[in-house]
């Protein structure tokens, strides 16, 4: 950003001692009516070109945003539905291995590093769960449920950081997710 009010800084000086130029070469020319004619297209020239490069170059700038965006996103989902699926295989296999921590592990970091705060917090509340479900590194069907809610619960706010604008703010999301899977 520094470096685009330089650059415009340098144009917007430019543009002005050259159109002083045009304007001082216009008044000198007032004895020559076609002279003055040129000297009025470059400057509309100028004009025309200096507001064609400020319009692409916010364009640009306003692109590369909704790229960075786009790929944050895709991001996100994607380690949010690693994680789902992978608490999936866990709860199936029935059992929590040393491995299967390791590798939650490392999905911790990779949140991390894109979830927002509200996510981390409840992330925060399920890695507890996980942790005291894993000290008999059995998973019973009583734990599996007290996961499956926690997790809806961090879905609810999944899904806040990935959607960020709600219809229905009045809605509490993560009620609805978690009465949703305490139906099975």
């Amino acid at each position: 950003m520094k470096t685009s009010n330089k650059y415009f800084s340098i144009a917007l000086f430019t543009f002005i001692a050259g159109y002083l130029f045009l304007r001082f070469a216009y008044n000198s020319a007032s004895a020559i009516p076609f002279a003055q004619e040129i000297i009025l297209v470059v400057l509309g020239t100028i004009a025309t070109i200096a507001i064609t490069a400020a319009l692409i170059s916010k364009q640009s700038e306003i692109e590369i945003e909704k790229e960075q965006r786009v790929k944050i996103f895709d991001l996100k989902s994607q380690l949010y539905i690693d994680l789902i699926s992978f608490i999936e295989s866990m709860i199936l296999k029935g059992k929590l291995e040393k491995k299967d921590m390791l590798h939650l592990e490392f999905l911790t970091h990779k949140i991390s590093i894109v979830a927002n705060i509200d996510v981390l917090k409840e992330y925060s509340e399920f890695i507890d769960i996980i942790k005291e479900v894993s000290s008999d590194e059995s998973i019973s069907p009583m734990e599996s449920d007290e996961i499956s809610i926690k997790l809806s619960q961090l879905c609810g706010k999944i899904r806040y950081d990935l959607i960020q604008k709600e219809s229905h703010p009045d809605v509490n999301i993560e009620s609805l997710i978690t009465r949703n899977i305490k139906r099975f």
